[in-house]
């Protein structure tokens, strides 16, 4: 009867080893059940890996406030950049799967801009890839008696007031800029990347 006992109990559903099996199959088929839409926020979902696209909305990146929208009064002029990724409001997307898609945001005096800046520029509000265009660093620094933004891996550096153009350390292009608009008192994307994000292939 003991013996009876032994195997029985070896069997049954509160074994723990068994239970985990059932309760991970359980799981497994409720998620194949959802439905498309229910599952668009999958972590494997391309979506996710596209480039910033015409009407998304910037957040932060990180921090206190990950995941809030930049607004108009997020940042005073000449405060430190901040890292952003772009969120599709309608399809509630965040377009985090990589980190190419990571940005920075910064706010200038529109005065201090080329032309060419500020035709992408809202409100002073400037955005560039995140991405160094040497060995792909995240640029993170920033100097502010120079208002440059600085790469701490090898010490490129950029003026976001002239397009993010190359002014110190080995990068041999700009950081792409990203065009914005104000809409709303929120940042939107208003264009495509103008510029590769990211290093050259060849130099990878």
């Amino acid at each position: 009867m003991s013996n009876d006992r032994r195997t029985d109990d070896k069997t049954c559903c509160c074994d723990p080893v068994r239970r985990s099996l059932l309760q991970l199959g359980a799981v497994a088929t409720a998620a194949a059940l959802l439905p498309g839409k229910a599952r668009a926020d999958d972590e494997d979902d391309p979506r996710r890996m596209e480039r910033p696209q015409v009407g998304d909305f910037l957040v932060y990146a990180g921090g206190d406030q990950e995941g809030a929208l930049i607004i108009e009064g997020a940042l005073n002029v000449g405060d430190e950049p901040v890292l952003a990724w772009a969120t599709d409001p309608s399809r509630k997307i965040l377009r985090d799967g990589t980190r190419l898609n990571q940005i920075l945001v910064v706010r200038l005096d529109p005065s201090t801009m080329d032309a060419e800046t500020k035709s992408h520029a809202a409100a002073g509000f400037l955005a560039y890839s995140a991405i160094c265009t040497h060995m792909q660093c995240t640029v993170t620094g920033w100097i502010p008696e120079k208002q440059i933004l600085h790469c701490p891996c090898h010490q490129s550096e950029y003026d976001p007031r002239h397009d993010a153009k190359v002014v110190g350390g080995p990068a041999p292009r700009p950081l792409a800029a990203l065009p914005l608009r104000m809409v709303d008192g929120k940042l939107q994307v208003a264009g495509e990347f103008i510029g590769k994000v990211g290093m050259n292939k060849q130099t990878m």
